[in-house]
Formats: C-alpha cells, structure tokens, sequence
C-alpha cells in the first residue's frame, strides 16, 4: 500500500486545527468508494506504466490462518483490498488523528494560528486566548496574569501588523525569537511565556514509545544503580542525538569551565 501512503502523505504534518480538519476529511473521501475508484485507477495505471501484472478482482480471496474459518461467501479479491487493506489503513489514520489530537489540543493549535502575525491575526480575540490559557495552563497563568496577558494582547496585535519585521512571520518559533531579539519581551513578557508554552506543545502530545526505546538501551544491567537525574541527562542525550552530534568535546569544557571555578583545571 505504498501508494496509499503517498497519496496521504502531504495532509500529515498538520500545522493548525484547520488543518487537522483539512486531514480528516481528505481522508474521509479517500474511504468513500469514488475514493478507493481513484485510487485503484490510479494503482491500474502505475501497473501498466511499470509492466506489473494486474490481478482479477473479482476472482475470490482465500485468508490464511485462522480468519480463512470466518470468511464471508464469495469474499473477491475487490472486497480484500479494498475493505482489509484500503480502508482498515485509512481507519487507523483517522483513529491516530483522533487520539493525538483531542479537545485539548485542538483549541491550543487555534490559539497558535491566531497568534500568527502572518495569518493577519484572522479569526483573532483577546478574551477567547486568555479563556483558553485559563482552561490550560492554570499552573502558569495567575488570574493577575491572564489580565495582564489579555491587555499585552491588544498593543502586540498593532505592533505586529505595522512591523515589518514582525508581519511576515510565519512560525510561532520565529516570533518568540524576534521578540527576545527586538527587546519586546520586555513589554510582551506575557505573550512570550504562552508562545514558550505553545512551542512545546508537538514535543508534549508526541509518543513516548521512543523514550522507553532508549530507557532499554540506556539502563543496562550494570547502570541498573543510576541516579534519576543522570538517566534523565543521558536520556535527553541519547534521544536529541542528532542535535547533541553538532557538538564537540572541546566546546563542552569550554561551556563547564566558563561556568565557574572548579577544584580540577580543565
């Protein structure tokens, strides 16, 4: 089902709730049948491009195992393909969409695009953010601070679409950065704590299947004695490789030692 996988691949990285919504319901009229006539024309075509033999669909399928003593009558090789394989792929896509992306997620992805200078603040309200803010991150925002957040709202809405430098920016990473760097997390220092909070938000809904991968590699046998902190850092390490990889002995010393005086030269 490679094609399937190329067909869907484009509505994956989903930046916004809108396009959550765009994911689910492309992929709802990839299931329909006008779908599966599409994607199977388009299948026929590849096979005839590549010399790749055609089978005959309506020849019937025998399953294997143990599903063969449940098979229906008469079960073609269309209904296989097209109910086992097609749309059981499409349903577990939708099911992931659905498990990642729940209430909560969905209403800091809408926040996240409105705080966008970009997308010239659309569908943009001050009270809505600071209700949301309240509903999830009541651990980081007093109830002082969500009015102070919702008044730093009002100036920072103007101040971004006159900006040239701050109206063409498209990623919340972005404007976090040219806040720090232009000194406006001085006036913004609000905005900047929620948009520190948003930009976690991929790292915080994704798997923890990778963590507990490396949690069997890092914690051997003969490390079985490890202190939490030190699992957590070589976890961190080993997991963020690629970016820890950029680095080199020498700048780490360097980093150790411009910290501080210590009992051992480096």
């Amino acid at each position: 089902m490679s094609s399937l996988d190329a067909s869907t691949g484009p509505y994956r990285k989903c930046c916004s709730s809108k396009g959550v919504l765009a994911t689910k319901e492309c992929l709802h009229k990839l299931r329909s049948d006008d779908g599966w006539k599409q994607f199977f024309f388009t299948v026929v075509e590849f096979c005839v491009d590549h010399g790749t033999e055609i089978p005959n669909m309506e020849e019937a399928y025998v399953m294997r195992g143990g599903r063969a003593r449940h098979q229906p009558d008469h079960f073609t090789k269309d209904q296989y393909f097209r109910v086992e394989v097609f749309r059981a792929t499409i349903d577990c896509q939708l099911n992931e969409l659905d498990r990642r992306f729940s209430e909560k997620i969905m209403d800091l992805l809408s926040i996240s695009a409105t705080l966008i200078p970009r997308n010239r603040f659309k569908s943009f309200k001050g009270s809505d953010i600071c209700e949301l803010v309240k509903k999830y991150y009541p651990a980081d925002f007093t109830q002082q601070d969500i009015y102070g957040l919702e008044q730093q709202l009002k100036p920072f809405v103007v101040d971004a679409s006159n900006d040239g430098e701050l109206k063409n920016i498209s990623t919340l990473t972005e404007l976090c950065h040219c806040l720090v760097e232009t000194g406006r997390d001085a006036i913004y220092n609000l905005i900047v704590r929620l948009l520190q909070l948003l930009v976690t938000l991929p790292v915080s809904t994704a798997s923890a299947k990778r963590a507990f991968s490396s949690l069997k590699i890092i914690k051997t046998r003969l490390r079985n004695k490890m202190a939490d902190e030190n699992l957590a850092n070589n976890l961190v390490v080993h997991i963020e490789r690629e970016i820890a990889e950029k680095y080199n002995f020498e700048a780490v010393l360097t980093e150790f030692k411009r910290k501080g005086d210590r009992k051992a030269d480096l």
